[in-house]
């Protein structure tokens, strides 16, 4: 019996993780597409812009004030698209930041496919040389939410920017793979953005925040990467919120602005 059951089970293990090895895009990437001439209807002035990338071309918003502090250049996370991850308007507004954010291939407007982890950063930085020279002189703050933090974290090691705003972060994907696949190698994660491996070369200041009820990604990852920066970092557990739910505490808002605040009056 054991001749035949113990390689059977060897074979069925082996097919699963082939169909997870194959179907990782899919799986960590499920963004929504729009059609090409979908309608982006917000109640700020903001231009639709595309971003050239070899390939292929990212769709993004910018949202600008008469006389802005500042830019919030944000990395959104694994899911939906730009007409769901454009809000907290009016925060920006309130504190008078323009607001860029973009998708990334394949999702909203944007075209082709995610093929590779260097391609993801290369696209990152594409957007972040289309919209940074605008800002010369000015702060601009790099955010990041969840799977966007790792994205963040390495363009902000790059670039140096006023501020890195870490929502909901991860030590690596492979981590959180295997928190919720144990039997899942390592090895087998394509898209591991090893935040815990660049953090401590970051020298901006970061401010992180992770929802105390997060379940998704535990805030014990926040903690441990608090434990390897090397700049001053802020952590802040917003009590009572879940991994999706972080921007709309107070908690959050506050810390944020003022933040966003001490940084300009710097410049």
């Amino acid at each position: 019996m054991v001749k035949f059951v113990l390689p059977a089970i060897v074979v069925a293990y082996a097919a699963i993780l082939g169909v997870l090895y194959e179907r990782q895009e899919r799986m960590i990437f499920p963004g929504t597409a729009l059609p090409p001439d979908h309608p982006f209807r917000f109640d700020q002035r903001f231009e639709e812009v595309r971003i050239p990338v070899p390939g292929a071309s990212l769709d993004a918003l910018h949202f600008m004030q008469d006389r802005p502090r500042g830019l919030v250049f944000f990395v959104h996370g694994n899911a939906g698209n730009l007409d769901v991850w454009a809000t907290g308007l009016d925060f920006y507004r309130n504190i008078g930041y323009d607001l860029f954010i973009f998708d990334f291939r394949g999702y909203g407007k944007s075209t082709g496919t995610i093929e590779s982890e260097a391609q993801l950063k290369t696209d990152v930085r594409a957007a972040w040389d289309y919209i940074a020279p605008q800002y010369a002189g000015k702060p601009i703050i790099v955010y990041g939410r969840s799977l966007g933090t790792g994205l963040a974290a390495a363009l902000a090691r790059d670039v140096n920017p006023a501020l890195l705003v870490l929502v909901s972060p991860y030590t690596s994907v492979t981590a959180i793979a295997q928190q919720r696949f144990p039997f899942v190698p390592g090895w087998l994660v394509k898209y591991p953005l090893r935040t815990e491996a660049i953090i401590g070369d970051i020298k901006s200041p970061i401010l992180m925040f992770h929802g105390s009820d997060d379940r998704l990604i535990p805030p014990s990852e926040s903690e441990k990467l608090k434990a390897l920066a090397k700049s001053p970092t802020d952590l802040v557990i917003v009590k009572g919120a879940h991994h999706g739910d972080v921007h709309r505490f107070p908690q959050y808002l506050n810390a944020l602005a003022d933040h966003a605040l001490t940084v300009a009056g710097a410049m």
